[in-house]
């Protein structure tokens, strides 16, 4: 920001510095912690990190639970234990499985804590160990995971070795297929080299929409000096776009050349050829 300040009759500018955005310092901060602390994690014996790293995902899920928790505080409390329910057990099982998911903040506080904790603590063993962290690492996180929370919220029935092993398995194939998805869509599209030129080349034509039609008919960076109308007439292009190319072809110094070559080398074959032929009929 420049103030005009009044000196002596004259106008003299003066810089002041701008203010931030106090909550971009905010943010700015709080990336520095977290990349400082990051840093001294990694520099941590295997013990250490997987103890604060799963009490601090502990933490995380605890706060989440209790939120959680809180707000489905009305709906735990209108479950209210059957008279005969324990006659029954596929009904006890079902009224435990909705206790757990409806429980209230210190249930649910502790439910979230054991699953988020137990994830986060096998998720940093498993990647110090193997170094990367792939689909399989996070679906043994992930069923490690969904066993503790089976085990200490005591959904399903009475056999809860079973059902703690049930619930692994959910978890896990839930979190490979979220692992997966999120690989596949975060991932840049690899180019194909094949193409490098001519996508350039239809980019600074504007007319990238015919990619597809040169893939289509292989035209690959190779074929640019052979280009000719009926080239690019065979793989669906319209007469605009085909002056468009071979005028762009004719212009490049490189593709001339190269065009130049060609010729001359088809000449030469032609001219042998022919001289075979006068030889061969003198005879």
């Amino acid at each position: 920001m420049v103030r005009i300040e009044e000196k002596q009759g004259t106008m003299v500018p003066s810089s002041m510095p701008e203010q931030q955005n106090p909550l971009q310092q905010l943010q700015a901060k709080f990336k520095e912690v977290e990349n400082g602390f990051r840093a001294w994690l990694s520099k941590q014996p295997l013990p250490v990190e997987a103890t604060v790293v799963t009490t601090t995902g502990a933490a995380q899920g605890a706060a989440i639970g209790a939120l959680m928790g809180t707000l489905t505080n009305d709906i735990s409390s209108s479950f209210q234990t059957p008279p005969q329910a324990s006659l029954n057990p596929q009904a006890m099982a079902s009224f435990k499985q909705a206790q757990a998911l409806s429980g209230g903040p210190l249930v649910q506080a502790r439910n979230f804590a054991v699953m988020t904790g137990v994830n986060a603590g096998i998720s940093c063993v498993m990647k110090r160990l193997r170094g990367k962290e792939d689909v399989q690492s996070s679906m043994a996180a992930a069923f490690g995971s969904g066993a503790m929370f089976s085990l200490v919220s005591g959904m399903g029935g009475p056999n809860q070795a079973a059902n703690a092993v049930t619930s692994g398995l959910f978890f896990a194939l839930v979190q490979g297929g979220l692992f997966q998805l999120g690989q596949k869509f975060s991932q840049p599209p690899v180019e194909d080299v094949n193409y490098y030129k001519t996508r350039s080349m239809l980019n600074s034509l504007g007319l990238q929409n015919y990619e597809k039609n040169f893939k289509k008919g292989l035209l690959t960076d190779s074929t640019l000096p052979l280009l000719t109308d009926s080239a690019l007439r065979d793989v669906k292009i319209p007469p605009g776009p085909r002056l468009l190319i071979l005028d762009h072809i004719q212009r490049d110094p490189v593709l001339k050349e190269k065009q130049g070559h060609r010729g001359k080398a088809l000449t030469m074959t032609k001219f042998n050829y022919n001289k075979n032929d006068s030889f061969a009929a003198l005879r």
